[in-house]
């Protein structure tokens, strides 16, 4: 018999493959004799924007799967420590974590328990727990099972903060190869039917103040990067299509962690991390900067280069749009200026209405110059060190030479804000959670 304790070691440890669990954009506020809340002041993100790190509880609900997906740990027949919580023991845990002030809400998912809906019956029925009985108000964000039935999902829905459908692998060859228990019709279906439950909903409260709301902060997914032979084009152009007709709030890039043992897997020493950081880059890039997947990838080159932000590389091979003059060049031209982000970008439109603008002001504006000044001129004149030439910026722009670090004894949950100069260049930890390229 399995106490509490180790189903809690058991089923944390199988949630940490699980990098989806953003909490922004919920406004649930607390009740009459409630406690907990989602609002700003209680639940921000897992990463904030300025780099606060916010607890939520992330546990799977069992991790007894009918499913033999070779990429994941706890497919059926892998040979590892079974448990599952009762929706009861999840509640109390949620509760009594939440009183001692560990937590800030709840992050449940769950492998596949005997069928899609019965799995989702399970994890409505400990959201219900929380929100009727024990009078909960804080962050929930809940799995949507595939292959549940709708009502199911609807129901969710309005129990919950966040919902995501986890695509996993980015084409129906590589569920195919890797998952051929899951297909891709399975999974877009009830990504579809929140993103329209959602827009019901956003209908409904205009008219009618009581109405409740559906998945308040949003949809997201998670799209495993490098256990299949897709390219960062693919995934990139997936990742497109998922914004544009789901509406999701994010798509979140998990790095294959080689724990499984498998012919149909790559032989990897290591998680490809800085592959997962340059996706993170480009998807900043389609969302905020006005970017499409073609512009920054093509066919000959489907790969993003190691060495340079996807940004940075855009700017490289388009030479012939640069430099712009930063007193007079449009906002969307700015934008795409290597070390020039959007909050920057928003000072310098302010202050160069007031009068012109030299390197100095850039730079106290925010403005990262030892990239920038290749790209632009301030008042007709250029202060790149080198000649303005492609191979000649690209030798300066080139990163230094990495110092080999031993390798890590195990596996830990990947973090957006790792420091280690193996993986990352230096300013690239806060770019994860800023966006700024």
């Amino acid at each position: 018999m399995v106490n509490l304790h180790e189903k809690l070691s058991i089923l944390a440890k199988a949630a940490k493959y699980d990098v989806s669990c953003s909490s922004s954009g919920s406004t649930r506020k607390n009740t009459p004799n409630g406690i907990g809340n989602a609002v700003e002041s209680g639940i921000c993100h897992s990463f904030t924007s300025d780099g606060r790190c916010i607890s939520l509880l992330k546990i799977l609900l069992t991790n007894d799967c009918i499913f033999d997906c070779a990429y994941c740990v706890n497919r059926c027949s892998n040979d590892i420590p079974r448990a599952s919580f009762t929706p009861d023991e999840v509640a109390e845990l949620t509760i009594n974590f939440y009183k001692r002030n560990y937590i800030e809400g709840l992050f449940l998912s769950s492998a596949v328990h005997k069928n899609p809906s019965y799995t989702m019956e399970l994890l409505i029925k400990t959201a219900e727990l929380l929100r009727y009985t024990y009078n909960f108000n804080g962050y929930i964000h809940l799995k949507a099972i595939p292959g549940a039935a709708p009502e199911l999902i609807k129901k969710a829905g309005i129990l919950t903060d966040r919902m995501s459908v986890n695509i996993e692998l980015p084409s129906q060859s590589s569920l195919k190869l890797l998952a051929p228990q899951k297909h891709k019709d399975t999974i877009l279906k009830p990504m579809s039917q929140i993103t329209e439950e959602i827009k019901a909903s956003a209908y409904e409260r205009r008219y009618y103040k009581n109405a409740p709301s559906f998945v308040p902060a949003g949809q997201s997914t998670q799209l495993i990067v490098g256990a299949t032979p897709d390219s960062d084009l693919k995934i990139l152009r997936l990742s497109q299509g998922l914004y544009n007709k789901f509406n999701l709030k994010r798509v979140y890039y998990s790095a294959y962690v080689p724990v499984v043992v498998s012919p149909k897997l790559p032989a990897l020493l290591k998680p490809p991390l800085l592959r997962e950081h340059r996706l993170y880059q480009a998807d900043w890039l389609l969302r905020f900067y006005g970017f499409n997947a073609e512009e920054l990838l093509d066919e000959k080159n489907p790969n993003f280069d190691e060495n340079f932000d996807p940004k940075t590389q855009w700017a490289l091979n388009h030479l012939e749009n640069f430099p712009v003059e930063i007193n007079r060049a449009p906002r969307e031209m700015l934008l795409r200026v290597p070390g020039i982000g959007v909050r920057s970008l928003s000072r310098i439109l302010a202050a160069r209405v007031m009068g012109s603008l030299c390197y100095e002001d850039l730079k106290k504006l925010g403005v990262v110059l030892k990239r920038a000044k290749y790209f632009i001129t301030c008042n007709g004149s250029y202060s790149g060190d080198v000649n303005f030439d492609a191979l000649l910026i690209r030798q300066r722009l080139a990163p230094l030479e990495k110092k080999a670090l031993p390798s890590p004894p195990s596996f830990e949950q990947l973090s957006f804000l790792s420091l280690s100069p193996g993986l990352y260049l230096p300013g690239d930890a806060k770019s994860s959670v800023t966006g700024e390229l």
